[in-house]
This record gives structure tokens, sequence and C-alpha cells, in this order.
């Protein structure tokens, strides 16, 4: 499992070159050797001008986008309409061409691994694949953790590449209560809904009730993408 601090080095990043430094050692960490984040500002954008970041063989990159081969590539099409990861292996490849498409990724290294969905709050849409030659990552974490790994890696990503990403757009500050923020400081450091109530000295339901209004307002779906969220308006410190 990934630590924080490994996480925070996305969210450190002076430049594109030191964020996709941090992105491919968070993917090695992982046992991945080649990782890739690709995100546009909405659906109409051609995938062509989206925000690339990736260590895929240049080679490789060259056909793909030479050839348009995203038109072939089972993990875009997946993307775009769910936000449930996709497991790279042989049986995900139908037909003849999308087997064909795979025997040439595999040519190159591409063999096995995940492609998770980016769905951003504004429209943003994109993809994160974290790919390895072999057909059985080298990560000794079971596939459940492993997955849930590579989503912190996605949410963080997703939040801390804005700053790169063109066309980015600034959201208004979110305003926190003082008990929202409490909250949401201990539930970053770790805390369940019910330690955080003992903690506080108020009711667990109270204590979901607050963590609910910080989701409304940063426009999210889980704690951690509130966490994520957090850090890199300033309002909660990395642990």
């Amino acid at each position: 499992m990934l630590k924080q601090d490994q996480l925070h080095t996305l969210m450190e990043a002076q430049s594109d070159t030191e964020w996709a430094q941090a992105l491919a050692a968070l993917a090695a960490q992982l046992g991945f050797e080649y990782s890739l984040f690709g995100v546009v500002p909405n659906r109409a954008q051609p995938l062509e001008s989206a925000f690339l970041v990736s260590n895929y063989p240049s080679e490789w990159r060259a056909a793909y986008d030479k050839l348009h081969l995203h038109a072939v590539d089972p993990t875009v099409s997946h993307c775009l309409g769910s936000s449930l990861p996709i497991i790279w292996q042989p049986a995900s490849f139908q037909g003849e061409r999308q087997q064909q498409f795979y025997e040439q990724a595999a040519s190159y290294g591409l063999r096995a691994g995940v492609t998770l969905p980016v769905h951003g709050r504004s429209g943003e849409f994109g993809m994160l694949s974290f790919v390895s030659d072999q057909l059985q990552p080298k990560a000794g974490a079971g596939q459940l953790e492993l997955l849930a790994s590579v989503a912190l890696v996605r949410d963080y990503a997703q939040e801390s590449a804005r700053k790169f990403s063109p066309g980015k757009s600034t959201a208004p500050a979110v305003k926190l209560t003082a008990r929202e923020l409490e909250c949401l400081k201990w539930v970053a450091a770790g805390k369940s809904s019910w330690e955080v109530s003992r903690i506080l000295g108020r009711s667990e339901a109270t204590v979901n009730f607050h963590l609910a209004n910080i989701m409304r307002k940063f426009d999210v779906s889980t704690r951690q993408q509130a966490i994520v969220k957090s850090i890199a308006a300033g309002l909660v410190a990395p642990e």
C-alpha cells in the first residue's frame, strides 16, 4: 500500500516534468513499468488535444497517435461509459481489430495492467493506466488492495494535474465551518467516523452529517476525494 508522503509528491511537483517523474515512481512502487495519464477539459475536445503524461515506449506512442488507435483501444471506450476500472488481460480485447491492437501493444511491453477512468467535476474526461510486461504484476498486494492503491493515485493525479492542464479553470474557493474542518482533519489522519465522534465528543451521526456537507461543498462522492481537494486547497496539511 502506498504511503501518504509518496502520493503527495504529485501535489508538490512544480513542473509537468517533475509531475511525470512522480507518477512513474508511484507506478514502479506498485510493480508497473509504464504509466499514462491523459485528460481533456470535456468530451467535445478531441483526444489528441489531451494533457498527456506517459513513459510508454515512444515508438508505440507515435504509432498509436498516427493510426488513431484510440478508436480501437477498448480502455478508451470503456472509460467513456464507466467509472469502474478495466483490467488489462487478453480476454479484455474482443474481435480481430482489438486482438491485433493488443498484440501490437504487448510487443512493446504493454501486456498487463489496469486503467481507471477520470471523470472531473467540470466535465473533464480522461484515464490513468498502469501497465507491465508481466501477466502477473509484481506488486505483492492482492488485486483489491492494488486497485485501491491505483484509485488513490488517480484521485491525486486528477487534482494535482489541473495546474499543468491546458484550459484549466479556477474553481470557487470552498469554505468550511470550523467543525467541518476539524472533522476533515481527523478523517485525513486516518480516523473513522466513530473514532472522530469519540475524539470530538459528538455523535457519529453528527460527524457523518459534517462529512456529507464537506463532500457536497467539494462536489465529490468520496471522503478520499474530499481529502485530496482539501490538501490542494491548503485547508489540510499532508500527514
